[in-house]
């Protein structure tokens, strides 16, 4: 992640309760066409500050991620043992039921509708151990998590 970028980070306004045992929520601010290049930065950085990919969930909302896309070219069963596997930063779309939880789920805002993403948003969560990360606009971010902007 440039220092620039880094330096744009946004939390959400309004933190979760330690007892709940909910995630953090962090936000990247990335137009839609850069979500996914702010994922892959934001998953460097995470790889670069001591987090193990195997720890690493990265789901996008509209196209996959080049990295699904080639995997899945070898066939689904290749793909989904890499994420059984559990030793390497793994990317699925975000409605992928199969694709489980881990300590950081980033999400690439790169496309869907506000119908539906406020429940897949929702599912990312859940999904994350500690930390929820989500690329893409601020404002229809917190729009969609239901914080004020």
């Amino acid at each position: 992640m440039t220092p620039a970028a880094a330096a744009e980070r946004t939390d959400v306004p309004k933190q979760r309760d330690a007892d709940t045992g909910a995630a953090q929520i962090q936000l990247i601010p990335a137009p839609t066409a850069g979500a996914v290049d702010a994922a892959d930065e934001t998953v460097d950085l995470l790889l670069d500050t001591g987090r193990a990919p195997g720890e690493i969930l990265v789901l996008t909302t509209g196209d996959p991620h080049p990295w699904a896309a080639h995997e899945l070219s070898f066939g689904e069963a290749s793909y989904w043992a890499q994420h059984d596997a559990a030793d390497d930063v793994f990317y699925a779309d975000i409605s992928a039921a199969r694709a489980s939880g881990r300590p950081v789920v980033v999400v690439a805002l790169n496309g869907g509708d506000d119908e539906t993403l406020p429940r897949a948003l929702s599912g990312a969560l859940a999904r994350a151990g500690v930390l929820l990360i989500v690329c893409g606009d601020p404002a229809r971010i917190n729009g969609l998590l239901g914080a004020s902007a």
